[in-house]
């Protein structure tokens, strides 16, 4: 996400310079976030450390970090359940390695965008249409070789399903399957009920953002508006 943001910086600027209007695009929130708010400069991984937690965990389970963190982070054990390990153990890895909580740090040293953004979500009013379009998505995927992918993956023999990327939406199902552990069908049906859940927190997470522009579908003249109002065009 950093690498993200000063990339985009960048280039949004050498856009305007060009007299034209950069675009920013795609769903994943987290990198817009970061180009509007800055981003913490976190330590990196450290390996003893996470081991030590995963220790921890093996030992006393995910809760007994869960409740680690609440000590020494109250507010990031609010945010973080204790059924997401993968966070749980950077938030508690960070203040091993910094004594600072990672709520403290990313409250700290954040630049603002150097930018004015106009900032516009697609939100379908029927959800049937959403969930509809989340299956032929990934029908299309399957079409296209996705299982192949996934299979080359894994044939590679340096990843495991533990990794955060391998539990991506999709991959996290694909990997199962092709390890025995699931059938085809259960496959492509847990795929898509995992794509719907991470749709449902996308919205969740626009409706409570600030100074965005809802539209239906993707309506050109709507947005055209949109921009008008602002004094874009």
């Amino acid at each position: 996400a950093a690498d993200f943001r000063l990339d985009a910086i960048r280039l949004i600027g050498d856009i305007q310079a060009r007299g034209k209007i950069p675009l920013l695009t795609g769903g994943t929130m987290l990198y817009l976030k970061a180009l509007k708010e800055g981003i913490a400069d976190l330590p990196g991984a450290n390996e003893r450390i996470r081991a030590e937690i995963v220790d921890m965990a093996k030992a006393r389970g995910w809760t007994a970090v869960h409740e680690r963190l609440s000590e020494v982070d109250p507010e990031a054990a609010q945010r973080i359940s204790p059924n997401d390990p993968q966070r749980l153990q950077r938030a508690l890895e960070v203040f091993e390695i910094t004594g600072k909580s990672i709520t403290s740090l990313h409250q700290s040293g954040k630049t603002a965008c150097p930018f004015k953004l106009l900032e516009i979500a697609i939100i379908p009013p029927d959800r049937a249409i959403l969930h509809r379009r989340i299956e032929e998505r990934f029908d299309k995927m399957l079409a296209q070789g996705f299982i192949g992918e996934v299979e080359h993956l894994v044939g590679r023999g340096d990843l495991c399903a533990e990794l955060p990327s391998i539990k991506a939406v999709g991959y996290r199902q694909a990997w199962a399957y092709l390890s025995g552990e699931i059938d085809y069908e259960t496959m492509r049906g847990k795929a898509i009920i995992a794509t719907r859940q991470l749709a449902k927190r996308q919205y969740t997470w626009l409706r409570s953002w600030n100074s965005l522009n809802l539209i239906d579908s993707p309506d050109r003249p709507q947005v055209l508006k949109i921009l008008e109002g602002a004094s874009i065009l």
